[in-house]
């Protein structure tokens, strides 16, 4: 068996290191990685990286969507995408090492016809078969309704599959309607679902039971300095909540879909659900170490997930469960 990812809208991503960046300046890159992108693609390569088997596939075109699949092929991501029409967008972050900040600007993606969506349901439906897990992750291009991720899922789950999600917006929306296995946001995105901030583990742990409310089976919330997760374990929900170790962040670029290809590499190994969690955190950590999204070393994942700190359960329980 194997991890299936799906990629609606995936990019060629180029991230940019510009010391003390500044709008209306010309400036010099200190450094530049480019690499085929999108949500999905990203935690393909952490699941490969990690030594586990996984296929992506999703929606191609044009030159740009050439240079994608030749550059997954040069990293041995295998791959079955549907080719389109359209062309493959370009995505860019800039970051600013002396700042700690980063900017990133993402163009919509391709025009997807009826035909060439009919085409992936039915790649889906055939390639699902060999799958364990499969993910649902990123933005959707233009041409697709909102809804794309909620078809699919009802599908997928009709079959019987174990679905990983993580998008935004009226996708997720929907998309949560359709009781997705688990779902993976970050704060910002887990705030626009829920129509408010959070910050506290009171307010998180709050906020991943409202994604569950909204369809989810399970929910991770993770930000900065905390992860929280409440897993559907048969009858039973398991609230988690940990801070990840501290270290001198190069780019946060990618660390949320490290964290969930951790974890979805540890599910395929039959772990546990606290520990999928912690070495999901140690990904994302790892993540965080270097330029580029999933190019973190594996070994300094394992070492960071010992670093994880779980709050105590009375910790927990007092945040309002």
């Amino acid at each position: 068996m194997m991890i299936l990812t799906v990629t609606l809208n995936p990019a060629l991503d180029r991230t940019l290191a510009v010391p003390n960046f500044e709008v209306d300046f010309r400036h010099r890159a200190s450094s530049t990685v480019t690499l085929p992108g999108g949500k999905g693609v990203n935690v393909a390569r952490v699941i490969k990286r990690l030594g586990q088997p996984v296929i992506a596939t999703g929606f191609v075109g044009g030159r740009t969507g050439e240079r994608v699949l030749a550059e997954l092929g040069r990293e041995d991501i295998l791959c079955d995408f549907v080719r389109i029409e359209g062309e493959t967008r370009t995505s860019t972050a800039v970051l600013d090492p002396a700042a700690g900040t980063s900017t990133e600007i993402n163009e919509h993606g391709p025009q997807v016809a009826a035909r060439e969506l009919q085409l992936l349901c039915d790649k889906l439906h055939y390639l699902s078969k060999a799958a364990q897990l499969i993910v649902l992750a990123g933005s959707i291009p233009q041409g697709p309704e909102p809804n794309i991720y909620s078809v699919i899922i009802k599908k997928l789950r009709r079959a019987g599959a174990t679905i990983f999600l993580d998008t935004y917006g009226e996708p997720l929306r929907l998309g949560l309607k359709a009781a997705p296995t688990i779902v993976f946001l970050n704060q910002v995105e887990t705030e626009t679902a829920i129509g408010h901030e959070i910050g506290t583990v009171a307010e998180y742990v709050a906020a991943a039971r409202d994604l569950r409310r909204m369809g989810a089976l399970s929910a991770v919330v993770h930000g900065r300095d905390l992860v929280v997760a409440q897993i559907k374990d048969d009858d039973d929900i398991i609230t988690l909540a940990a801070r990840p170790p501290q270290v001198e962040v190069v780019s946060t670029v990618g660390s949320g879909d490290s964290l969930l290809g951790g974890y979805a590499a540890a599910c395929l190994d039959g772990k546990t659900a606290a520990e999928c969690l912690r070495f999901g955190i140690g990904c994302a950590v790892a993540n965080t170490l270097c330029y580029g999204a999933g190019l973190f070393v594996p070994e300094e994942a394992y070492h960071l997930a010992e670093q994880v700190e779980w709050l105590e359960p009375e910790e927990v329980l007092s945040a309002g469960l």
